[in-house]
């Protein structure tokens, strides 16, 4: 368990210190970036918000209320609590068009900033659990290496970037809004942003 946890924080700032990220997008407070590389697609949502990085981080570290944001979230329950820093959760999808709906279990890792530069760390992953095998109606999926990154910006406000390491299980998600045909990745990030504010 300690590996699994240490693994998920090293994997999720390795991605975020990747060179290469291509900027996509630009809204008022929202920024989308890219990063190729051979099949592997990954994205990052930077979002600036109004409230302090430690409310930001206790609020998204919180999956049992992502609901309230994230309309891909149908339903979330916690599995296991391994120790104060780490939970395991098994998710389910909202249905997408001619796909079956999905399911995630997954091990959320929390760290907190050891040093002022560094940032809050909430880094996801799936994990394998006896006591939550796969059922037939639901199509479970992975994810490699998710979560988030809060950098504080003043004691009133925050950056806050969300990774996501693109598997098939989740592309139906951003196919069409990396198309420009849906905007769910935007729409998402704003509701995230109401949600914390």
């Amino acid at each position: 368990q300690a590996y699994l946890s240490y693994s998920n924080i090293a994997a999720l700032t390795h991605l975020a210190r990747k060179p290469g990220w291509d900027i996509t997008k630009t809204l008022d407070n929202v920024k989308i970036w890219t990063h190729e590389e051979g099949a592997v697609l990954s994205f990052k949502v930077e979002m600036q918000v109004k409230v302090p990085s430690h409310v930001a981080f206790s609020l998204l570290s919180d999956f049992s209320l992502r609901q309230r944001w994230d309309r891909h979230f149908q339903t979330c329950q916690v599995l296991q609590a391994v120790s104060e820093e780490e939970k395991i959760y098994h998710i389910t999808s909202a249905p997408m068009t001619g796909h079956q709906p999905r399911d995630f279990v997954i091990l959320v890792s929390l760290r907190q900033p050891c040093r002022p530069q560094e940032p809050y760390t909430v880094a996801v992953r799936s994990v394998t659990l006896k006591a939550m095998p796969p059922s037939p109606e639901f199509c479970r999926s992975e994810i490699l290496c998710a979560g988030f990154q809060i950098y504080s910006s003043s004691s009133s406000s925050c950056t806050v970037c969300y990774f996501n390491q693109v598997t098939s299980g989740v592309m139906p998600y951003l196919a069409a809004n990396l198309t420009g045909s849906s905007k769910s990745i935007e729409d998402t990030a704003l509701e995230c942003i109401k949600f914390l504010e």
